[in-house]
């Protein structure tokens, strides 16, 4: 009966810019995340901070499942492994309660360390 009116009902489609947004804005949110990095160019890591929270985010998602790629820069004197386990943590709880997805893998990669008073 569920599975039928689930049908009746109609499908929902989220849009994967519309979860790496939560993912970005739940990563900024952090303490210890200095920004998102927006890859490589040149060698140096592009820096982004809230106004373009989609870079340094790459998601697949499924009709029931999620998976999240984030590129980040970390504080310095910060526990990494400590910062990268609560983001995941962030990323997981902020995605499955908007939009009902299940987050199978929050995958991080750290491309640099930023101090304090760096132009982020």
């Amino acid at each position: 009966m569920t599975d039928q009116l689930a049908l009746a009902t109609g499908a929902i489609r989220i849009a994967d810019d519309v979860v790496a947004k939560i993912a970005g804005m739940a990563a900024l949110e952090t303490p210890g995340i200095a920004a998102m990095s927006g890859g490589l160019s040149e060698g140096w890591a592009k820096r982004l901070s809230g106004k373009n929270v989609q870079k340094g985010v790459t998601v697949e998602v499924g009709q029931l499942e999620a998976a999240v790629d984030l590129r980040i820069l970390v504080l310095y004197e910060t526990p990494i492994h400590e910062v990268c386990r609560m983001l995941q943590q962030n990323v997981r709880e902020a995605v499955e309660s908007m939009t009902g997805l299940k987050v199978v893998e929050v995958n991080v990669k750290v491309e640099g360390v930023a101090f304090k008073n760096d132009e982020i």
